[in-house]
């Protein structure tokens, strides 16, 4: 039996329209003008012979038939587009390298870089995905059973059933901003007393730090946290306290004169960043092309 299928540009028009609740921020995501989303509403509704759309000066809503329409619109767009991306990917050299990390990772430390990689490797896309928490999933089975290509994690190592090369090691020591610290002066660890202490969602480690240390008196689970460690830091730069830096994390905002290491006493962390694969995949081209990048990067 033959498909039944609309003009897919005027499905693609109409769906995003729906979506967006608007002809212009329609236009700027498929990025041709608005007059252009119209003439392909439009014409869907004249060939369907329904009207998709309700239209008055104020901007558009849907009609009954239209809202029926877009909902079931959506989800096969999305196939769609997830079908795409595979096919894209199926090209071991080239194509879309999907990379999940947190988004600490991500911000602080991987995007930065993206720009030399893509220098170095222009037939690789690079989808970077920071939605995914695998903290939940010890065995790594929402990675094993994703289309995600590689994940940069955070742990001790050791997981089943994926390939896992360490990265990075990294180093734990107060940042602040020189802001505060002339406001609040630090001549010695003991000064935190005084200080107002950030917290990310690793909280125990200002607990590790201040006994390496040798400091008593400073109670280490008081103050404001964030459940993202570049929030921790954005804090820490705005003058808010003092945070608990990550060195691969801080680096270039120490370098950058917005953070400075009050104190050199600098704890090893007891996790490491590990790039994890699934086995038989690591030696894929685009894939070891990333690896021997990234951890090329991480020495650097």
């Amino acid at each position: 039996m033959s498909r039944k299928l609309p003009p897919l540009n005027a499905v693609r028009a109409f769906e995003a329209a729906a979506r967006l609740k608007s002809v212009s921020k329609a236009a700027d995501e498929l990025n041709v003008t608005q007059g252009a989303v119209s003439h392909q509403v439009k014409a869907l509704e004249d060939w369907a012979q329904i009207d998709l759309l309700k239209r008055d000066g104020r901007g558009i809503a849907l009609t009954e038939p239209g809202e029926r329409y877009a909902a079931a619109l959506r989800p096969a767009l999305d196939q769609i587009d997830l079908a795409t991306r595979r096919l894209l990917a199926s090209d071991p050299r080239k194509g879309w390298l999907t990379v999940s990390t947190m988004p600490s990772f991500a911000a602080k430390f991987l995007v930065p870089r993206l720009p030399a990689f893509r220098a170095g490797h222009p037939e690789i896309d690079v989808w970077l995905s920071t939605w995914w928490n695998l903290s939940d999933d010890p065995d790594l089975s929402a990675f094993t059973d994703s289309d995600v290509d590689l994940a940069i994690l955070y742990g001790h190592g050791g997981w089943n059933n994926v390939t896992a090369t360490p990265i990075l090691d990294e180093e734990l020591f107060p940042v602040c901003s020189p802001a505060y610290l002339a406001q609040h002066p630090l001549p010695a660890p003991a000064a935190l007393a005084q200080a107002t202490l950030l917290h990310d969602e690793m909280r125990q480690d200002w607990r590790l730090w201040l006994r390496a240390a040798g400091v008593e008196g400073v109670d280490p689970d008081r103050g404001p946290g964030f459940d993202d460690s570049a929030l921790l830091i954005q804090a820490a730069i705005a003058g808010m306290g003092v945070a608990l830096g990550r060195s691969a994390l801080v680096k270039a905002d120490l370098d950058a004169g917005l953070l400075v290491a009050p104190f050199a006493l600098k704890l090893p962390a007891e996790m490491s960043y590990y790039l994890v694969s699934r086995p038989g995949t690591e030696n894929l081209p685009k894939i070891k092309a990333f690896r021997d990048w990234l951890i090329e990067a991480a020495r650097s």
